[in-house]
C-alpha cells in the first residue's frame, strides 16, 4: 500500500485502519472487477446476473460501505467527514466507476433518511430507508435521476437569474391527483445505475410557472407501473458505471414519496450539489494518485538511455508536477468536504471548486502518465490507459466543469 504525507494532521489509529481496510477492498475487489468489466464489448454484459458487478455490490453492502453517511441510530455507519474522504479517495484509487456506483446507489436512501427524520415522515422511513440500511445483498440500489435529453448541466443553474426568467422546466413533471403524485417524462441516458436501480431520486418540475426554481424531488420506486428503462450506454470510460434512460408514463407515487416541493427546492439543490461535487473531488483525487503512482513505478524500472527514466531530469520535473497536483487536489477536496459537512447552509462554491479542480487534475495527471509510459501508455492492457479514459469522463459528469464554474462564479460574485 502506498504512503503519502498527511500535511494537515496525523491520522488516528481508527482512521489509519479505515484507510488500510478500504485500500485493500479497492485493490483486491474494485480494481480487478473494474478492469474485467471494462473489457466487455457489450455494455449489456456488465449488468447480467452473473456479472462480477453484482459480486462487487454485494461485497460493498456486506461491508457496510453503502451506509457510510446514514445515522448510526438507524443502523448506518455514520462516518465523520474526514473518514468519508479517506474512503472515497481509496475507492477512487481502485476504480472510479465502481466507487461512484457504490456512492450513487445510496443517494435516494441517504436523502430520504435525512428528510424523513426532519419531517417525521415515518412511512418513507419504514418503506424505503430502513430496508436499504438492512440490505446486505444489494437488493436496493438507487440512482440520481436529474439529467434529461434537453437538460444537462443547465439543471444545476436554478439559482442563476437568466434560467429563472426564461421559465425553463424539467421534461419530467409531477401533478398532484388526490393523495398521489402523477409523474410523466423522460430522463436521459446519463443516469448512473439507471439500468439496474430499484429507486430513483428524481428531480422534476412541480410548478412550471417558476421555471427550474419550481422544482421538486421525489423518491420513485422503479418497479411501479409506467416505468421503463433504456439499454446501457456504450461509453469511452467508466464502463463499469452503467448508465441508461428512465421513462415515466403516468407513474403514480404516494404523497409521502414527494420529499421536496418548490419552496425548499433551491436549498435541496444546493445540498445535493455540495455533497455530490465534494464526493467527486475526493474520488478523483484517488484517480490522480493512482495515475501518478503507476507512472512513478514505471519510471523507476524502465531503462532508457542507459538508466531508469526516473533519473532523467525532464522526467523528474514531470513526476514532481504530478505529485504537486495530487497533493493540492487532496488538500482542497478534503477541506471542502469536511467544511460543507459541518456547515449550514453549505458553501457550494467550495464543493464546486473541489470537483472542477480535482477532475481536471485527474485528467492532467493521467495524461502525463500516458506520456511517460510512451507507446505502452496507449495499450489497453495497462491500467494508465483506463485511468485516462475514466478521468476524461469526470470533467463532464455531475455537471460539466465549464458550467459548474459558472454556478460557482455566481456564488463567489454574490457572497465573497
Amino acid at each position: 500500500m502506498s504512503t503519502y504525507l498527511e500535511l494537515n494532521r496525523e491520522l488516528t489509529p481508527a482512521q489509519t485502519a479505515l484507510k488500510a481496510e478500504t485500500h485493500k477492498f479497492a485493490e483486491e475487489v474494485l480494481r480487478p472487477a473494474s478492469l474485467e468489466l471494462d473489457k466487455l464489448a457489450d455494455p449489456q454484459d456488465v449488468i447480467k446476473k452473473d456479472s462480477v458487478l453484482w459480486e462487487v455490490l454485494r461485497k460493498a453492502y456486506a461491508a457496510g460501505y453503502h451506509t457510510q453517511s446514514l445515522p448510526e441510530f438507524l443502523g448506518g455507519a455514520e462516518l465523520p467527514a474526514l473518514e468519508r474522504h479517506i474512503l472515497a479517495e481509496e475507492m477512487g484509487w481502485g476504480s472510479a466507476d465502481l466507487a461512484i456506483a457504490i456512492g450513487v446507489a445510496a443517494f435516494p436512501f441517504t436523502v430520504g433518511a435525512g428528510l424523513a427524520a426532519l419531517t417525521g415522515n415515518q412511512k418513507l422511513m419504514e418503506e424505503v430507508v430502513l430496508p436499504f440500511i438492512r440490505d446486505k445483498e444489494a437488493k436496493y440500489i438507487g440512482c440520481w435521476a436529474i439529467t434529461e435529453p434537453e437538460h444537462g448541466s443547465d439543471s444545476l443553474l436554478a439559482g442563476v437569474q437568466q434560467f429563472h426568467d426564461a421559465k425553463i422546466t424539467f421534461q419530467v413533471g409531477a401533478k398532484q391527483d388526490g393523495d398521489d403524485w402523477v409523474i410523466n417524462g423522460q430522463k436521459a441516458a446519463w443516469i448512473s445505475l439507471g439500468t439496474i436501480a430499484t429507486h430513483a431520486l428524481t428531480f422534476l418540475t412541480v410548478d412550471p410557472s417558476q421555471g427550474m426554481a419550481g422544482g421538486g424531488v421525489a423518491i420513485i420506486p422503479l418497479d411501479l407501473p409506467g416505468v421503463s428503462k433504456g439499454p446501457p450506454l456504450n461509453k469511452l470510460g467508466q464502463r463499469a458505471l452503467n448508465q441508461g434512460e428512465i421513462f415515466f408514463d403516468d407513474v403514480r407515487i404516494p404523497r409521502h414519496y414527494m420529499v421536496i416541493e418548490p419552496m425548499a427546492y433551491p436549498m435541496a439543490l444546493d445540498w445535493t450539489l455540495s455533497g455530490a461535487n465534494a464526493g467527486m473531488g475526493a474520488c478523483f483525487t484517488g484517480v490522480a494518485r493512482a495515475a501518478f503512482e503507476e507512472a512513478l513505478a514505471y519510471c523507476k524500472q524502465r531503462i532508457q538511455g542507459g538508466k531508469p527514466l526516473s533519473e532523467h531530469q525532464l522526467v523528474q520535473k514531470t513526476l514532481f508536477d504530478m505529485f504537486m497536483k495530487v497533493e493540492a487536489a487532496r488538500a482542497l477536496s478534503r477541506a471542502a468536504l469536511v467544511y460543507n459537512t459541518n456547515t449550514v447552509p453549505p458553501a457550494v462554491q467550495y464543493s464546486i471548486a473541489a470537483k472542477v479542480f480535482c477532475t481536471q487534475t485527474a485528467f492532467e495527471v493521467a495524461s502525463d502518465a500516458v506520456q511517460l509510459f510512451g507507446g505502452m501508455g496507449l495499450c489497453k492492457e495497462l491500467l494508465v490507459e483506463k485511468l485516462f479514459r475514466d478521468a476524461r469522463a469526470s470533467t463532464i459528469e455531475d455537471g460539466t466543469n465549464e458550467v459548474l464554474s459558472l454556478a460557482g462564479a455566481r456564488r463567489v460574485v454574490d457572497k465573497y
